[in-house]
Protein backbone atom coordinates (compact mmCIF):
# COMPACT_ATOMS: atom_id res chain seq x y z
CA UNK A 1 0.00 0.00 0.00
CA UNK A 2 1.25 3.28 -0.76
CA UNK A 3 1.88 5.89 1.63
CA UNK A 4 -0.30 9.52 2.29
CA UNK A 5 3.06 10.93 1.70
CA UNK A 6 4.12 8.76 -1.63
CA UNK A 7 0.57 9.51 -2.86
CA UNK A 8 0.77 13.00 -3.11
CA UNK A 9 4.09 13.28 -4.31
CA UNK A 10 2.86 11.20 -7.38
CA UNK A 11 -0.46 13.18 -7.68
CA UNK A 12 0.49 16.49 -6.73
CA UNK A 13 3.63 15.91 -8.90
CA UNK A 14 1.54 15.38 -11.80
CA UNK A 15 -0.65 18.46 -11.01
CA UNK A 16 2.54 20.69 -10.51
CA UNK A 17 3.27 19.25 -14.33
CA UNK A 18 -0.14 21.10 -15.75
CA UNK A 19 0.48 23.93 -13.46
CA UNK A 20 3.45 24.62 -14.90
CA UNK A 21 2.66 23.39 -18.29
CA UNK A 22 -0.23 26.72 -18.67
CA UNK A 23 0.79 29.26 -20.50
CA UNK A 24 0.01 32.98 -19.63
CA UNK A 25 -2.72 33.74 -21.83
CA UNK A 26 -4.60 30.63 -20.68
CA UNK A 27 -4.79 31.23 -17.31
CA UNK A 28 -8.28 32.81 -17.82
CA UNK A 29 -9.76 30.23 -19.92
CA UNK A 30 -12.89 28.67 -19.17
CA UNK A 31 -12.47 25.11 -16.50
CA UNK A 32 -15.19 22.12 -16.76
CA UNK A 33 -16.31 23.83 -13.17
CA UNK A 34 -19.23 26.03 -13.98
CA UNK A 35 -18.32 29.04 -13.31
CA UNK A 36 -14.42 29.14 -13.21
CA UNK A 37 -11.51 29.78 -15.24
CA UNK A 38 -8.10 27.22 -14.98
CA UNK A 39 -6.45 29.52 -12.01
CA UNK A 40 -9.93 29.10 -10.09
CA UNK A 41 -8.94 25.38 -10.22
CA UNK A 42 -5.24 26.48 -8.79
CA UNK A 43 -7.15 28.72 -6.16
CA UNK A 44 -9.46 26.21 -5.13
CA UNK A 45 -7.05 23.49 -3.80
CA UNK A 46 -4.52 26.63 -2.22
CA UNK A 47 -7.58 28.48 -0.67
CA UNK A 48 -10.16 25.63 0.74
CA UNK A 49 -7.31 23.63 2.05
CA UNK A 50 -5.54 25.46 4.46
CA UNK A 51 -8.61 25.89 6.52
CA UNK A 52 -9.61 22.80 7.02
CA UNK A 53 -6.29 21.67 8.10
CA UNK A 54 -6.18 24.55 10.50
CA UNK A 55 -9.64 24.12 11.82
CA UNK A 56 -9.74 20.04 12.08
CA UNK A 57 -5.20 19.55 13.06
CA UNK A 58 -4.36 22.84 14.27
CA UNK A 59 -1.74 22.71 11.18
CA UNK A 60 -0.47 26.31 9.52
CA UNK A 61 0.83 25.67 5.93
CA UNK A 62 3.26 27.99 4.39
CA UNK A 63 1.65 30.71 2.05
CA UNK A 64 2.24 32.05 -1.15
CA UNK A 65 1.70 34.90 -3.57
CA UNK A 66 -2.12 34.83 -4.64
CA UNK A 67 -3.47 33.20 -7.17
CA UNK A 68 -4.00 36.00 -9.14
CA UNK A 69 -0.53 37.35 -8.70
CA UNK A 70 1.75 34.19 -9.50
CA UNK A 71 -0.88 30.95 -9.61
CA UNK A 72 2.81 28.69 -10.28
CA UNK A 73 4.20 29.94 -7.04
CA UNK A 74 1.20 30.21 -5.18
CA UNK A 75 0.60 26.49 -6.17
CA UNK A 76 4.11 25.48 -5.41
CA UNK A 77 4.32 27.17 -2.24
CA UNK A 78 1.19 24.98 -0.92
CA UNK A 79 1.65 21.82 -2.67
CA UNK A 80 5.31 21.78 -1.08
CA UNK A 81 4.04 22.43 2.28
CA UNK A 82 1.77 19.57 2.01
CA UNK A 83 4.01 17.58 1.24
CA UNK A 84 6.81 18.25 4.31
CA UNK A 85 3.73 17.99 6.21
CA UNK A 86 3.22 14.65 5.13
CA UNK A 87 7.03 13.86 5.06
CA UNK A 88 6.74 14.42 8.81
CA UNK A 89 7.06 11.13 10.78
CA UNK A 90 4.63 12.50 13.28
CA UNK A 91 1.49 13.47 10.95
CA UNK A 92 0.31 9.47 11.00
CA UNK A 93 0.53 10.09 14.80
CA UNK A 94 -2.03 13.31 14.61
CA UNK A 95 -5.68 13.51 14.46
CA UNK A 96 -8.07 15.63 12.25
CA UNK A 97 -11.26 16.27 14.12
CA UNK A 98 -14.39 17.54 11.92
CA UNK A 99 -18.14 17.61 12.55
CA UNK A 100 -18.78 16.30 9.56
CA UNK A 101 -15.96 13.08 9.04
CA UNK A 102 -15.31 12.57 12.90
CA UNK A 103 -11.61 11.93 14.07
CA UNK A 104 -9.10 10.10 11.16
CA UNK A 105 -5.74 9.89 11.61
CA UNK A 106 -4.09 13.61 9.80
CA UNK A 107 -1.96 11.47 6.86
CA UNK A 108 -5.39 9.64 5.87
CA UNK A 109 -7.57 12.62 6.25
CA UNK A 110 -4.94 14.72 3.92
CA UNK A 111 -4.74 11.40 1.43
CA UNK A 112 -9.18 11.01 1.08
CA UNK A 113 -9.96 14.15 1.05
CA UNK A 114 -6.98 16.73 -0.56
CA UNK A 115 -4.93 14.52 -2.60
CA UNK A 116 -8.02 12.75 -4.05
CA UNK A 117 -8.92 16.34 -4.89
CA UNK A 118 -6.05 17.04 -6.83
CA UNK A 119 -5.96 14.28 -8.65
CA UNK A 120 -9.79 14.83 -9.97
CA UNK A 121 -8.93 18.94 -10.57
CA UNK A 122 -5.72 17.56 -12.76
CA UNK A 123 -8.54 16.56 -15.32
CA UNK A 124 -10.03 20.03 -15.15
CA UNK A 125 -7.02 22.36 -15.19
CA UNK A 126 -5.52 20.25 -18.11
CA UNK A 127 -8.52 20.75 -19.95
CA UNK A 128 -8.82 24.49 -19.40
CA UNK A 129 -5.23 24.48 -20.57
CA UNK A 130 -5.32 22.38 -23.56
CA UNK A 131 -2.86 20.06 -21.96
CA UNK A 132 -2.34 16.29 -21.74
CA UNK A 133 -6.06 15.06 -20.18
CA UNK A 134 -5.29 11.81 -19.05
CA UNK A 135 -5.33 10.15 -15.58
CA UNK A 136 -3.68 7.17 -13.94
CA UNK A 137 -6.54 4.03 -14.71
CA UNK A 138 -5.73 2.23 -11.62
CA UNK A 139 -6.11 5.68 -9.42
CA UNK A 140 -9.45 5.92 -11.41
CA UNK A 141 -10.91 2.66 -11.05
CA UNK A 142 -10.03 2.92 -6.98
CA UNK A 143 -12.06 5.86 -6.90
CA UNK A 144 -15.33 4.89 -8.65
CA UNK A 145 -15.30 2.19 -6.89
CA UNK A 146 -15.29 4.02 -3.77
CA UNK A 147 -17.51 6.77 -4.56
CA UNK A 148 -20.07 4.91 -6.14
CA UNK A 149 -21.90 3.44 -2.77
CA UNK A 150 -21.34 7.28 -1.81
CA UNK A 151 -23.58 8.49 -4.73
CA UNK A 152 -26.87 10.13 -2.81
CA UNK A 153 -24.02 11.44 -0.03
CA UNK A 154 -21.82 12.67 -2.30
CA UNK A 155 -24.52 14.57 -4.34
CA UNK A 156 -25.53 16.06 -1.11
CA UNK A 157 -22.52 17.76 -0.24
CA UNK A 158 -22.81 20.15 -3.19
CA UNK A 159 -19.19 19.32 -4.46
CA UNK A 160 -20.50 17.74 -7.36
CA UNK A 161 -22.80 17.98 -10.30
CA UNK A 162 -25.45 16.10 -11.58
CA UNK A 163 -23.87 12.81 -13.05
CA UNK A 164 -23.35 12.71 -16.52
CA UNK A 165 -24.14 9.48 -18.66
CA UNK A 166 -21.78 7.28 -20.44
CA UNK A 167 -21.82 4.34 -21.91
CA UNK A 168 -21.03 1.56 -20.00
CA UNK A 169 -18.36 0.52 -22.14
CA UNK A 170 -16.48 3.96 -21.31
CA UNK A 171 -12.87 3.66 -20.23
CA UNK A 172 -12.72 4.12 -16.33
CA UNK A 173 -11.33 7.43 -16.66
CA UNK A 174 -14.25 8.75 -18.40
CA UNK A 175 -16.80 6.81 -16.04
CA UNK A 176 -15.07 8.52 -13.35
CA UNK A 177 -15.43 12.04 -14.42
CA UNK A 178 -18.93 11.60 -15.59
CA UNK A 179 -19.67 10.38 -12.07
CA UNK A 180 -18.14 13.66 -10.74
CA UNK A 181 -20.46 15.64 -13.22
CA UNK A 182 -17.90 16.67 -15.92
CA UNK A 183 -18.49 15.70 -19.32
CA UNK A 184 -14.93 14.13 -20.67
Amino acid sequence: MTSAADEHRTVAGVFTERVRGVRPEAWNNPAPCDGWVARDVVRHLVEWFPDFLKAGAGVELPKGPSVDDDPVKAWTVHSDGVQALLDDPATPHRTLSNPHIGEVPLDQAVDRFYTADVFMHTWDLARASGQDERLDPGKCAAMLEGMLPLDDVLRGSGQYGPRVQVPETADVQTRLLAFIGRRP
